[in-house]
Order: structure tokens, then C-alpha cells, then sequence
């Protein structure tokens, strides 16, 4: 299969037909060649996004939210198509894809089309004056995504954009090309006018680098690792684009020993590995009070031992294959810090027998630690992969303490049956988020984003409709 990038409406070869593999980290199999893309592919794609502002920032809001719930209508009737590409894509369960990732796209344009009808801004009366205060759209805005959640994520940077009156060029991972290029095919469906949402493939440096400098390009909305997150702030800074990074977690799962035993077992195996991992959100250190810290541990790695590493594509499957065979030696060379570090790798830490179909696929069974540290490197830097640590604590003071001691703070977890205590620590946590006796349970209205070396800004209801515009305030004298 052949991709394309996607500007002003048509599919376009790069201009140096450069190419790149798209590999099915599954089996290691070729699904398909994607676009090398270059500076100039993306002025092209900037130049045509240009055009386009001239009209769709000049319709009005119920029309362009008309616009969006088409694109959402016609992703639910290709939904498997999609859910199939992204399993395919990115080696997670089609179950996954089919519950989460395909319904959530959906959602986010319906939810920011709704949200553009409904939204009102403020006014304000002088004695002799009338203040009110408008949304101009920003113009034409880079939007760059990562490989994990792919469709999920460049829906709730695109549908905001778009529903404020900008235009879109995106840059999906060059790991996880195929729902991005799936998306451009639904907006020339749909009808849209040509060019609001254009689509350059290809990597980083090539083709990410040079959107984030463009001059044309009015805000960048990042998503993905801290480090590339502080270069494209030291791109779009200095040319005062508007900026939103929403970059690496280390999160905490917090277990007091009132809790709901065996549903905070769960929800706490479900928060370290779903998705393999892969998710900036993952409670991948767990802190467990020290009355049930053993049978909670045995619990957990009981459940980790059972869950169920298979073919994609199968039903019943919870674990699918990680993202690329580099990034699972990744994974593993922190699984061996942990041992040189004193940790005892209690479930998991190898590589589970797969049929022949699947041998050079990506693959890592569910690995709980324990006996670390609470500074090793293994339980304060970013794995994203199924690698969870456990340690004890005695107090509410030790708890909070090891939970903010990294040097992240994008979200946590608390599981108590103690009202009073989850409202008072969790304001504690240096956290953007604390989700309490649960873990992604989200609401699109309210704020998402991390402190810290976790991200710069909020996005998420109210929060995106204000990035993707600029506010301007007018001032209406009455007379005496």
C-alpha cells in the first residue's frame, strides 16, 4: 500500500520521492510506504492551508460544526476500517481500537462542534462604555502527534482548530501513519472545503522541524516525549507561536489500605498496562501502604501473569505487540537497570513464546519490580511500556512525598474509601491531574495537561477553544 500526503484537497507524492516503511510491529511486516516529506512539502502544504483560511475562517460557526459532525458521522460508518488500521498500525488490540481509540475520535468532533455553537464569550458595561470580547481564528496551525493513541489524538488537537476557524497541518508519527491519511480521505468525503486539513508524512527532524519553524504556522499543539518537546519550544518560541506540549508522565497509583480491594486490583493492573503501557497517563509506579502492601502485590502480579498476550486481531486479546523492536530494547534495558539496581522482577521482565506468524514482532509480557529504590531510575524516568514498580509507604506524608519526587507531573491515581483524604491530598499532588478510585475517566470539558517536565499549557473544552483563537476585547463608548 502507497500513502500520501494529503494538501489542498489532493494526495501528493513527496516532492523528492523520498519514501519510508511502515512496518507492522506485530510481525515486523511491511503494511506500506509513506511519504518522506521535506521543507518543501511542507511549504506546499502551509501555501494551500492559507488559501483555504480565506474560507473557512469567514463561515460561520454552525457551518463549520456541520463540517465536523459529517467527519464524525463518516468515521462511525468506516469505524472497523479504522480500528483495523489502527491495530495494524500500532500493534494494540483491535479490541482496544474498536472500544477506545476509534469511539473517542468520534466523540471529539462531535463534542468541539457542539462546543463552537455553544460558546460564548464575555461583556462587560461602564458607566459610559460597553465591553465585549470576540474569537479571531489564529490562521493556519501544526499539529504533531504521536504514535500511541494516533486517531484519538490528532481528533482532539484537529477538531478545536478547526471549529475556531483555523486551518490544519498535521504531522502524525512516521510509526503510525495510516488513520491520519484515513482522516484526509473523510474530509474530502464529507465535502469539506479543500485544504482546511492537509496531512504531511514523513520524520521529525525532516518534516516536524521544519513545520514548527514555518513562518506561516501561527501555534504548534505538540503531543509526545519531553526531550523533542523542549526542542519544538526552542523552534516556536523565539517567533512567539502559540504553544501547547502535552509530553512524558510518571505516574502514580496510589493504594490506601481502606480501599476497594479487588476493584483497585484491577484498576490499578488496568491503569499500568493498558495499551501495553504506551500511554503518557500510565500509573507505572505504584505506592501501596505498607497493612496491604503484600496481598496487594500478590494480587497484582497474579493479575499481570493471567492477562492475555496474542494476535492483535483476536478476540480476548489485552496485550498486543509494542510500537517497534527499538523501543522494546528500550523497555528492557530499564527492566536491567532495575536488576543492577537491587529491583526483583516479580512477573514479566522477558519475552513471551509466540506462533510463527508473530516470532519477529515486538513483544514483552506485563513486568511488575519490587524492591527498588524510590530513586532508581527504573521508578523516576519514563519506560512507557508495561513495566510497573511497586513500593511501600507508612504515611500520607511518604505517599505524596515519592509521588511528586520526579521530575514529572502530568497525573496520579488515589484509591481510598476516605472521602476527607482524597480531597486533601490530592490538591497536594504536583500533578495537572488525580483521578480518585478510578484512572482515565474523562470529561471533555475539563483541563488536560501535566506541570513540570510534563507539559506546557491546557487543552480540553473551554481550554482548546481559547488556544486555537486569539481573544480580542472591543470597546464601544456611549457617550455621556
Amino acid at each position: 500500500m502507497q500513502l500520501f500526503n494529503m494538501i489542498g484537497g489532493e494526495q501528493m507524492m513527496p516532492r523528492e520521492m523520498r519514501f519510508l516503511e511502515n512496518i507492522n510491529p506485530a510481525t515486523g511486516q511491511r503494511i506500506s510506504h509513506i511519504p518522506r516529506s521535506g521543507l518543501s512539502d511542507v511549504d506546499e502544504a502551509v501555501g494551500a492551508a492559507q488559501v483555504a483560511f480565506q474560507v473557512w475562517s469567514r463561515m460561520a460557526p454552525n457551518a463549520r460544526a456541520d463540517v465536523l459532525d459529517k467527519v464524525a458521522n463518516r468515521i462511525e460508518e468506516r469505524q472497523e476500517e479504522f480500528a483495523l488500521a489502527e491495530s495494524r498500525d500500532n500493534g494494540k488490540p483491535i479490541s482496544l481500537a474498536r472500544q477506545v481509540d476509534i469511539p473517542r475520535a468520534i466523540a471529539n468532533f462531535r463534542f468541539f462542534a457542539g462546543a463552537v455553537r455553544h460558546d460564548s464569550t464575555g461583556c462587560h458595561m461602564m458607566a459610559d462604555a460597553l465591553n465585549y470580547t470576540i474569537r479571531k481564528p489564529l490562521g493556519v496551525v501544526g499539529l504533531i502527534t504521536p504514535w500511541n493513541l494516533p486517531l484519538y489524538l490528532l481528533s482532539w488537537k484537529a477538531a478545536p482548530a478547526l471549529a475556531m476557524g483555523n486551518v490544519v497541518v498535521a504531522k502524525p508519527s512516521e510509526m503510525t501513519p495510516t488513520t491520519a491519511s484515513l482522516l484526509a480521505e473523510v474530509f474530502t468525503e464529507v465535502g469539506a472545503p479543500k485544504g482546511i486539513f492537509n496531512v504531511i508524512h514523513g520524520l521529525g527532524a525532516e518534516a516536524g522541524g521544519p513545520l514548527v519553524d514555518h513562518p506561516g504556522i501561527k501555534a504548534i499543539s505538540f503531543t509526545g516525549g519531553t526531550s523533542t518537546g523542549a526542542t519544538v519550544a526552542q523552534t516556536a518560541a523565539p517567533q512567539f507561536k502559540k504553544l501547547s506540549l502535552e509530553l512524558g508522565g510518571k505516574n502514580a497509583s496510589i493504594v490506601f489500605d481502606d480501599c476497594d480491594f479487588e476493584k483497585t486490583v484491577a484498576g490499578v493492573t488496568r491503569a499500568a498496562f493498558l495499551n501495553q503501557g504506551q500511554v503518557c497517563l500510565c500509573g507505572s509506579r505504584i505506592l501501596v501502604h505498607r497493612k496491604v502492601y503484600l496481598r496487594f502485590v500478590d494480587a497484582l502480579v497474579e493479575r499481570a501473569r493471567k492477562m492475555v498476550i496474542g494476535d492483535p486481531f483476536a478476540e480476548g486479546t489485552e496485550l498486543g505487540a509494542l510500537i517497534s523492536l527499538e523501543h522494546r530494547q528500550k523497555i528492557e534495558s530499564y527492566i536491567d537497570y532495575a536488576v543492577t539496581d537491587g529491583g526483583s522482577v516479580l512477573t514479566g521482565g522477558s519475552r513471551p513464546m509466540m506462533s510463527e506468524e508473530f516470532v519477529h514482532g515486538a513483544w514483552l509480557k506485563p513486568t511488575v519490580i519490587a524492591d527498588l529504590d524510590v530513586e532508581c531510575r527504573a521508578s523516576t524516568e519514563e519506560i512507557f511500556g508495561p513495566v510497573a514498580v511497586v513500593h511501600p509507604f507508612d504515611t500520607e506524608e511518604e505517599a505524596i512525598e515519592i509521588a511528586n519526587g520526579v521530575e514529572y507531573g502530568l497525573a496520579a491515581s488515589m484509591w481510598t474509601s476516605n472521602v476527607t483524604r482524597a480531597h486533601r491530598l490530592s490538591a497536594q499532588l504536583d500533578t495537572g491531574m488525580v483521578w480518585v478510585n478510578t484512572w482515565l475517566h474523562r470529561d471533555l470539558r475539563v483541563p488536560f495537561g501535566g506541570v513540570k517536565n510534563s507539559g506546557v499549557g491546557r487543552e480540553g473544552g473551554r481550554f482548546s477553544l481559547e488556544f486555537f483563537s486569539e481573544q480580542q476585547n472591543i470597546c464601544v463608548y456611549l457617550g455621556e
